[in-house]
């Protein structure tokens, strides 16, 4: 078995993040988006400017998100305006139209904790069904799920 010595060299990953490869473009595309995400928030008023996102960008097309279809009224009739000043910006010069969309921000679902309570009775009952078990792992998973138990003292401090 021959072990060949491979064609091309490390590179710096400055190199490849920068360079004129397809990861290059990838992220001068998303610097793109970043700066007019800025330059956009800079243009909006306080109370939309965590409402408003920049999607991206294609044929001349910048695409802006919204959580609620009332921002994107707003957003169509400043059109106009949101176009002149995103074309100040170089890579966006030949901005021609803003295209819109509405996606609901959905918040994390947390479930409600259920916290749980193991009375003395049941922990008693899980400690001797442990004394009369030879299994080792069902013995000692039976103490752990005894030691859960609530102490009387417990209740008396939580309201």
């Amino acid at each position: 078995m021959s072990i060949k010595a491979k064609r091309f060299r490390a590179q710096p990953a400055a190199r490849l993040l920068n360079g004129k490869g397809q990861l290059g473009s990838v992220m001068r595309q998303a610097r793109m988006l970043e700066q007019a995400q800025l330059h956009l928030r800079a243009a909006l008023p306080k109370d939309m400017q965590e409402q408003v996102f920049v999607g991206g960008y294609h044929d001349d097309t910048l695409t802006l998100i919204t959580s609620r279809a009332s921002w994107l009224t707003w957003l169509r009739y400043e059109q106009r305006r949101l176009i002149s000043v995103l074309r100040e910006l170089p890579e966006l010069a030949t901005l021609a139209r803003l295209a819109f969309k509405v996606r609901p921000i959905r918040p994390a679902f947390v479930p409600a904790r259920q916290p749980r309570h193991l009375p003395e009775a049941a922990a008693e009952h899980l400690l001797d069904c442990a004394s009369h078990t030879r299994d080792e792992r069902l013995r000692l998973a039976l103490e752990r799920l005894a030691a859960h138990a609530s102490d009387p003292g417990d209740d008396a401090e939580t309201p």
